[in-house]
């Protein structure tokens, strides 16, 4: 039901073991103080079952139930959930009514009622008159009612239940769409008359801190929000469109656990070359894929493995997306000459031994990390590429020198993000659709392959979560001789896949035979590299 990062949503498949353990009856004050706050199960899942988990503790996840004996719903939560042990207590309906009405909120409201109730209201009067939109005062009373605080606040709450990284509120002739991105993919959820965006923009930015008489310039701000118990950031971008203003908000989980390496997706050859480069003394490791393909998340976890209490490790980040314990995290503010090159000058005087730079994006930035790793530091940053081999050219095209790349790059890790198969309804592919093109990749005619046919606790999409496909390219002495070469990025790879590299497609298909995923949503991924 709640995210934990845009870029954060990858994860592992796990197949559990039917295993269901029987305990007592729960009162009210029996249960715990603070709700458990869980990914894979839906909000209105739980509601409509009357379900609550109580924890999730060695594999074995703990719920309290309406009904102990549904055994299709503790099945549905077994697969949701991935655990191998499932240990039912019992409770009678009020108590769980009790239970859900003080730590999760009421029974979640239509919306449909909401935008009634709003423009039946006199004070919206105005909205359906296109009145002067330069009254701000007004503008400012309006967002400050309880109609309009309810309906920003269903939009964030219903984002965070339905696991989406990004809320879009996009205005347009005579209405406003607003759109969830889930899994990476963007689904249309509430449409509601155009005439209320000037009071829903104007909560949103006044949450946001943002200045509302300001609608012709973009603005960045963040509201905090506190759903069941859980602290999340909400990035929030407008822009001024045709109609108005468009809002896009990234959620963020302020506490979000860092994903561990062996869980992001790699396979067992890649995750033991990649588990040596993030391991080596000095060097720079790249990091390159196209925005939203899951890099911060891969460095992250990275930066988890190696943070002993030896090494001082600093980042230089824009923004800082997830807090990391024990790490030095500096946010660049370019407006006030804060930006990655003049932070990194200063950080390299601080005496760190790994440095994470968010993005390397011009020369500077780039002829510094070089610096730092020849002075014995590790280096961990990322590029706008779209394979592994390409971020060499990029880098020369950059203009830094090719023997300062071969000298220092030790590897470059590409990757994409792929939709995992819904676990809860996932079943063989029986169709017949594309198998002869699947042919010339390898996979046989009578293959099993999966699919999800959709249900509830995947919004009947057939996918839940999200996968890393990756390749990774080791830059040893053949390769570093074709970039002193000037050799371009089709010889690179070449080389790079004769001396063992596995290229992403490869990567993607061993995931389609495994079950993992779909080869459509492989080629969805993978088509522009």
């Amino acid at each position: 039901m709640y995210l934990t990062s845009i870029e954060q949503r990858v994860t592992s498949i796990e197949h559990p073991v039917t295993s269901i353990e029987k305990a007592g009856f729960l009162r009210l004050e029996d249960m715990p103080k603070a709700p458990l706050v869980m990914n894979s199960i839906p909000l209105r899942f739980m509601q409509e079952n009357r379900i609550i988990p109580l924890g999730l503790k060695n594999n074995i996840l703990s719920v309290v139930m309406a009904d102990p004996d549904d055994g299709d719903t503790i099945e549905a939560m077994m697969v949701a959930a991935s655990v191998k042990t499932i240990r039912v207590h019992s409770a009678d309906r009020r108590t769980i009514d009790e239970y859900f009405a003080q730590f999760y909120g009421q029974e979640p409201q239509n919306i449909n009622r909401i935008i009634e109730e709003i423009t039946d209201r006199e004070e919206f009067e105005f909205l359906r008159q296109d009145a002067d939109e330069d009254d701000v005062g007004h503008l400012k009373d309006l967002a400050a009612e309880a109609p309009i605080i309810k309906l920003v606040n269903m939009i964030m709450t219903r984002a965070v239940e339905n696991r989406a990284s990004d809320i879009h509120i996009e205005p347009f002739e005579d209405e406003l769409k607003v759109r969830y991105r889930i899994d990476g993919i963007l689904h249309d959820s509430e449409s509601m008359p155009g005439n209320l965006q000037a009071a829903i923009v104007s909560r949103i930015k006044l949450t946001a801190r943002l200045n509302i008489a300001e609608r012709r310039l973009p603005q960045d701000g963040r509201i905090r929000i506190r759903v069941a118990g859980k602290e999340l950031d909400l990035r929030v971008s407008t822009i001024p469109v045709l109609y108005g203003e468009s809002v896009v908000m990234r959620v963020l989980d302020r506490d979000a656990a860092i994903m561990d390496l062996d869980r992001l997706g790699f396979n067992p050859l890649t995750f033991s070359i990649f588990q040596g480069l993030i391991h080596k003394p000095n060097g720079v490791l790249f990091v390159t894929g196209p925005t939203g393909s899951g890099k911060t998340t891969t460095l992250y976890s990275a930066l988890s493995t190696i943070n002993f209490p030896d090494r001082k490790i600093i980042t230089v980040e824009d923004p800082i997306e997830y807090r990391l314990k024990g790490i030095n995290q500096i946010q660049v503010r370019p407006q006030i000459g804060l930006n990655f090159a003049n932070t990194l000058r200063h950080i390299v005087r601080q005496d760190p031994d790994i440095i994470m730079i968010g993005e390397t994006r011009d020369l500077e930035t780039a002829g510094i990390a070089i610096q730092s790793s020849l002075t014995g530091h590790l280096v961990f940053s990322t590029l706008h590429t779209n394979d592994a081999p390409g971020a060499i050219t990029r880098l020369i095209d950059m203009g830094v020198e090719n023997f300062l790349i071969s000298s220092t790059v030790r590897g470059i890790l590409a990757q994409r993000l792929v939709r995992v198969i819904c676990p809860a309804c996932k079943q063989i592919d029986a169709s017949s659709d594309g198998r002869e093109q699947l042919s010339l990749l390898g996979i046989k005619k009578d293959e099993a392959l999966y699919q999800g046919s959709g249900c509830e606790i995947c919004s009947h999409t057939g996918y839940h979560g999200r996968i890393g496909i990756f390749e990774l390219l080791v830059v040893d002495d053949p390769i570093r001789r074709l970039i002193m070469e000037n050799a371009d990025a089709n010889d690179i790879r070449a080389m790079a896949i004769k001396n063992g590299m596995q290229p992403m497609i490869d990567d993607g298909i061993k995931k389609v035979r495994s079950g993992i995923t779909t080869f459509s949503e492989v080629f969805r991924v993978i088509q522009e590299a």
